[in-house]
């Protein structure tokens, strides 16, 4: 149900003004310690300059290279790392389009292609989609730690079920609430979320228990790390999963994966498998996922083509 309705909001969210991906680790000190289900990018001033460079992910360590459109730099003083390790990213950011690579006086240089904009970002939305509050898990939790970090500029809940003063009371209340019908697509504004403040310190919580709590204090400059780092996947993950590669698969007008043995989305890595009765293999439906989110979304699928569209205004999400 959770994944239905986690794709549902997807594509109700997706707009011209705006990039929607989905499963991102939101951990800094610990990257693994949070993962949150839904990121909302909204762009920035530069973003256009961003979306001409390339529609996929550039590797962090290329954009944080002392390497830009002038003069070829060494890859071995562009890159603090290990020689394979510098070798991949630069290789990475090549395919990409970020970078480009030549041999002088034999030896490997590289030199950017466009001059990174720091300021491409406008927004981020981090939301936890809780279908059915009744069976809460480890939400509150999860939320305490979103509030407490102030990774992201908001941070909302997204529900099915109908919202009790009960269950405001249990979540920050900085987090923001909507009541969202996956059928249909509408949404209810139930109370709309306190901006945090991604400039300052924020505090990870990295273990609760009865009477302790593990943090550590993020400071302003590793959290921007983390943001540009969310951002760029944002950018080039999207939400879309592949479709199964079943004869009775399908996809939604939007591109979500179905199955018409089931008359309804799927998971096609826990409902598709070999423990699927009437799974029957055959080459997964045509889906133009690209063309989708072109259309349906800031992000820009080929910018060599007729350019980046320009941001003539960015309206928020009601």
């Amino acid at each position: 149900m959770e994944f239905r309705f986690e794709l549902a909001l997807c594509a109700a969210l997706e707009s011209p003004d705006r990039v929607v991906a989905r499963q991102f680790g939101a951990g800094i000190e610990n990257p693994g310690g949070r993962i949150v289900d839904v990121c909302v990018l909204t762009p920035g001033p530069g973003f256009d300059r961003r979306a001409a460079i390339t529609p996929d992910r550039i590797p962090e360590p290329a954009i944080e290279a002392p390497v830009g459109p002038g003069e070829a730099v060494p890859i071995q003083r562009a890159f603090d790392l290990p020689p394979d390790r510098a070798e991949a990213v630069a290789e990475r950011a090549a395919a990409v389009g970020y970078l480009e690579r030549e041999r002088r006086d034999g030896r490997p240089v590289v030199r950017a292609t466009a001059r990174y904009p720091d300021d491409w970002v406008g927004s981020l939305t981090a939301i936890e989609n809780k279908p059915d509050l009744g069976s809460p898990g480890d939400l509150t939790a999860q939320l305490r730690y979103d509030a407490a970090l102030g990774l992201f500029d908001e941070v909302v809940l997204a529900t099915a079920s109908y919202v009790t003063r009960a269950h405001l009371n249990r979540i920050p209340e900085s987090v923001g609430v909507w009541r969202f019908d996956p059928d249909t697509g509408e949404r209810e504004v139930v109370r709309e979320p306190t901006p945090l403040d991604p400039d300052a310190s924020g505090v990870e919580i990295r273990e609760e228990r009865a009477l302790r709590t593990d943090v550590t204090l993020v400071d302003p400059a590793a959290k921007a790390r983390k943001r540009r780092r969310l951002a760029e996947r944002a950018y080039g993950k999207g939400w879309r999963p592949e479709p199964p590669a079943c004869a009775h698969a399908t996809t939604t007008a939007d591109g979500r994966p179905r199955c018409e043995r089931f008359d309804r989305v799927v998971d096609p890595g826990r409902d598709c498998g070999a423990a699927c009765d009437v799974r029957e293999p055959a080459d997964p439906p045509r889906t133009d996922e690209d063309r989708l989110r072109d259309e349906r979304t800031a992000w820009v699928a080929d910018p060599a083509g007729d350019g980046p569209r320009r941001q003539s205004g960015l309206s928020r999400f009601l």
